[in-house]
């Protein structure tokens, strides 16, 4: 897979805030096909920068309900990129 199709979006939260303050750790939604290898080499040819853990979670879709109909919203893949020390992606320092 390249990059940008592991990589769907960055996560921004208040929790992936308190998180990237705190620990250098950086919220992403990925392809839920995607291993931790094939995350952390999409983030560091895509911003540069030297990764030093994955973690990954599936999260459950919620139930969603308007009027009678009831749905499902589907499940999806978060990654939590923790950073070497002295790396930043300048695209969240940026808020």
């Amino acid at each position: 897979m390249v990059a940008r199709e592991v990589l769907r979006r960055p996560l921004l939260t208040e929790k992936a805030s308190i998180a990237r303050e705190g620990r250098n750790e950086y919220a992403f939604e990925v392809n839920p096909r995607a291993n931790k290898l094939q995350i952390k080499g999409a983030v560091e040819s895509e911003f540069g920068v030297k990764v030093a853990g994955v973690r990954t979670l599936v999260m459950q879709g919620k139930l969603k309900r308007q009027g009678f109909t009831e749905g499902k919203r589907s499940d999806w893949k978060k990654a939590l990129v923790t950073l070497a020390a002295g790396n930043t992606i300048d695209l969240f320092e940026q808020q």
